[in-house]
């Protein structure tokens, strides 16, 4: 696996061993995407996804905390959609109704962006699939690219226990 930060981007390449249809299917259904996306120890009780260009994606994040449980909305617009190849969507900090929200009423520092984009490329290669995510507009500073890096984990995980069963 390879990460590189810069300080406008968090670009993430890794291969899995499956399909591009695998790994899409559990980017792009509501109920799957819930079961591997968010930090270690997330859970996200809401996903509602219109996978097509123009659609919308609302989604909730729970974390717990030492101030107890933390509810982080998200909320985006499809881009691109290139069925098992290419995903792109908006992702912005939002209420639970799909509303933006600016991020430092969020916690997040002074300056992190209010919208960034998120490209999910799939190539097949000889050993199955080679993902690479980039999140643009993602400052350095930014947990995202741990977040991710925990996510990506979990998408493993769930490839391996579904080829298992």
């Amino acid at each position: 696996m390879a990460t590189t930060k810069t300080p406008d981007q968090v670009r993430i390449e890794r291969t899995f061993a499956a399909p591009p249809d695998a790994i899409w299917t559990l980017w792009t259904q509501p109920e799957l995407f819930a079961s591997w996306y968010g930090p270690d120890g997330s859970s996200i009780p809401v996903v509602e996804m219109d996978v097509r260009v123009g659609g919308k994606r609302l989604l909730c994040v729970e974390v717990q905390t030492p101030q107890g449980l933390r509810r982080m909305w998200f909320t985006g617009t499809y881009l691109e959609v290139v069925d098992n190849q290419l995903l792109v969507y908006t992702d912005a900090m939002a209420d639970e109704h799909g509303n933006v929200v600016a991020p430092e009423q969020m916690g997040m520092p002074a300056g992190h962006p209010a919208l960034t984009e998120v490209r999910v490329e799939l190539e097949p290669v000889d050993a199955g699939t080679l993902l690479v995510l980039t999140h643009i507009g993602i400052p350095e500073s930014s947990p995202g690219a741990v977040g991710w890096a925990m996510a990506l984990d979990q998408l493993a995980e769930q490839l391996t226990s579904a080829s298992s069963h």
